[in-house]
C-alpha cells in the first residue's frame, strides 16, 4: 500500500523538518528523499511510494520472527488493557514474572537472576555497574576496570560506549568513563601471521587478554565483555578453543565474562543464546533486540546466581533503575514471541538452513571485489576487497566513494536493506528475519551480484 502523492510530500517535509535520525548525517536529505518504511509482512517491507524490499538486515539485528505478526499485537494489547504500565521498582507483575522465569531456564548454568532494560545499551551499562557494585559489595572495591575487542560496538550510553572499542564513535563525547581497555579482535582473515591455523591465533588472542589483565593489575580488572559473535568489523567469528581460553583466564583472575548478546541472542546464530553455541559459560548476559523481535522495546541483563548472592543481605540493594525496565506490555510481547520460536521451531530453522545460506553468499567469491565470506546462523558478512590475491583493503576516501557513494543507495534500490559498512575494513553485512528460506538467499545473491558488479567496474 502506497501513500498518495500529497501524503507523501507531507510526509517528507515533517521528516526534513522534525524528525532527528540516529547515526545518521542528516545534510544528506536537503537534496534526496528520505526512506520511509510504512509496513512489513514476512522477510518483506513497503516504502511509501509502495515499492517492496526484502529485510536483509531484520530491521537492525531485530525482528527474528518477521514482519507483521498479528499475534505479537494482540498479546501487547490484550496486556496494555489489563495492565499496561507498572515499574519493578519494589513491586513486580506477573508478565515480567513469568518471562523472567523463562528466560532463567533457557540460560546456560546457575544465569538464573534477570534485570530488565528497555534495549542493548542500557543491558551492558546494567552489567558493568553491577560488576563495579559487586566487587565493592564483597571487599574488592579496586575492580572497576573492564576489558573489551578493537573495534567492538557494545552500546551508546556513557558506559557502554566507553566500553566500545571503535575511537571515532567515542571522540565526540570525551572524556569517557575511565577504566575500558581494548585487545585485539578475532579477524583471522587479516591475521597473516598465524597462516592456516585458527587455533593457534585463537589461543594468542585469547591470551592478549590475559596480559591486558596483568598490565592493568589484575585486583584492578572487574569484567571482560564480548560478543559470541563480533559484529563491527564484520561478522568475527571465534577461533576454536577462544571462549573456553577466555573462561580459564577470567576465572584464574577472578574476573566476570559478560556475553554480549544483544546481536546473537534469541536464534541468529541457531540458539538461543551465542554462549551455547560456541560452548562457554558467562557470568552475565546482555540481551535485547531478538527478544521481542523488535515489536516493542526490551533488554535484559542476566546474571549468575553468584552476583546476586551479595545483594540479599538486609538493607542492601543494586543501586540501578530503570522506569520502564520489564514493562508489562514488552514482557507480554517476549512470551508470545518465544512461543513463535517453539511453535515454529525456529532454533532448528536456522541450524537447518545455515549452510544453505552460506553456500549461496559463496558463490559470490567468483567476484574480485569478494575478499571473504564470514558468519554464523543467520549472521553474515563479506569483506569486500580491491586485490583478491594480497587482501589488500580501501582506503578512507575509497570506502566513503564506494560505500556511501554507491553501494548503499544502489543496495536500497534495488531492493534489498542490508549494511554496507566500514567500522574497520569494508564489508556488507546480512542478517535476515529467521524465516527466511532458500528463495530469500537467492534474492540477496542476485541483488549482491548485480551492484557488486557494478562497483567493481566502476573502481
Amino acid at each position: 500500500m502506497s501513500t498518495s502523492n500529497t501524503d507523501h510530500d507531507a510526509l517528507q517535509a515533517a521528516v526534513r523538518t522534525n524528525l532527528w535520525l540516529h547515526f545518521t548525517r542528516m545534510g544528506v536529505y536537503r537534496d534526496h528523499e528520505v526512506p520511509v518504511i510504512v509496513r512489513g509482512e514476512g522477510p518483506y517491507v513497503w516504502d511509501s511510494r509502495g515499492k517492496r524490499y526484502l529485510d536483509g538486515l531484520s530491521g537492525l539485528f531485530v525482528v527474528q520472527v518477521g514482519h507483521g505478526r498479528t499475534e505479537l499485537a494482540e498479546a501487547a494489547g490484550k496486556q496494555a488493557a489489563e495492565l499496561g504500565y507498572f515499574p519493578l521498582w519494589s513491586y513486580a507483575h506477573p508478565t515480567a514474572t513469568e518471562l523472567a522465569e523463562r528466560l532463567a531456564a533457557l540460560a546456560p548454568g546457575d544465569l538464573n537472576r534477570v534485570f530488565f532494560t528497555t534495549g542493548g545499551s542500557e543491558a551492558v551499562e546494567s552489567a558493568w555497574k553491577l560488576a563495579r557494585q559487586y566487587f565493592r559489595t564483597i571487599g574488592e572495591p579496586g575492580r572497576y576496570k573492564v576489558i573489551s575487542r578493537e573495534l567492538a560496538y557494545h552500546g551508546t550510553t556513557l558506559g557502554a560506549l566507553s566500553i566500545t572499542g571503535l575511537p571515532d564513535y567515542k571522540a565526540p563525547f570525551e572524556p569517557l568513563v575511565p577504566g575500558s581497555v581494548r585487545v585485539p579482535n578475532t579477524n583471522f582473515y587479516r591475521a597473516p601471521l598465524f597462516g592456516n591455523d585458527p587455533v593457534a591465533f585463537g589461543r594468542w588472542a585469547a591470551e592478549e587478554i590475559e596480559r591486558a589483565i596483568l598490565r592493568e593489575g589484575p585486583e584492578s580488572v572487574a569484567a571482560v565483555f564480548l560478543e559470541p559473535v563480533q559484529n563491527s568489523g564484520g561478522c568475527l567469528t571465534p577461533p576454536p578453543g577462544y571462549f573456553q581460553r577466555v573462561r580459564e583466564i577470567c576465572d584464574r583472575y577472578g574476573v566476570l565474562l559478560v556475553s554480549d548478546e544483544v546481536i546473537c541472542a534469541f536464534g541468529r546464530l541457531g540458539h538461543y543464546f551465542g554462549a551455547e553455541r560456541y560452548g562457554y559459560q558467562p557470568d552475565i548476559i546482555t540481551v535485547a533486540k531478538g527478544l521481542t523481535s523488535g515489536y516493542v522495546p526490551l533488554g535484559a541483563m542476566i546474571a549468575s546466581d553468584r552476583l546476586m548472592e551479595p545483594f540479599l543481605a538486609d538493607q542492601r540493594a543494586f543501586l540501578h533503575g530503570i522506569t520502564f525496565g520489564g514493562h508489562p506490555v514488552s514482557s507480554a510481547v517476549a512470551l508470545a514471541n518465544l512461543d513463535i520460536f517453539e511453535r515454529e521451531r525456529l532454533l532448528d530453522h536456522v541450524r537447518t538452513n545455515e549452510d544453505a545460506f552460506r553456500r549461496t553468499l559463496e558463490r559470490l567469491t567468483d567476484l574480485p571485489i569478494v575478499g571473504e565470506i564470514r558468519g554464523a546462523g543467520y549472521f553474515w558478512a563479506i569483506e569486500l576487497v580491491k586485490d583478491k590475491t594480497t587482501r589488500e583493503t580501501f582506503d578512507d576516501d575509497e570506502c566513503e566513494s564506494l560505500l556511501r557513494g554507491f553501494l548503499s543507495p544502489a543496495l536500497y534500490d534495488a531492493g534489498l536493506i542490508c549494511r554496507a559498512d566500514d567500522r574497520g575494513d569494508p564489508v556488507i553485512q546480512l542478517a535476515p528475519p529467521l524465516i527466511c528460506e532458500q528463495q530469500q538467499f537467492d534474492e540477496i545473491e542476485q541483488v549482491l551480484r548485480a551492484v557488486l558488479t557494478e562497483a567493481w567496474r566502476r573502481i
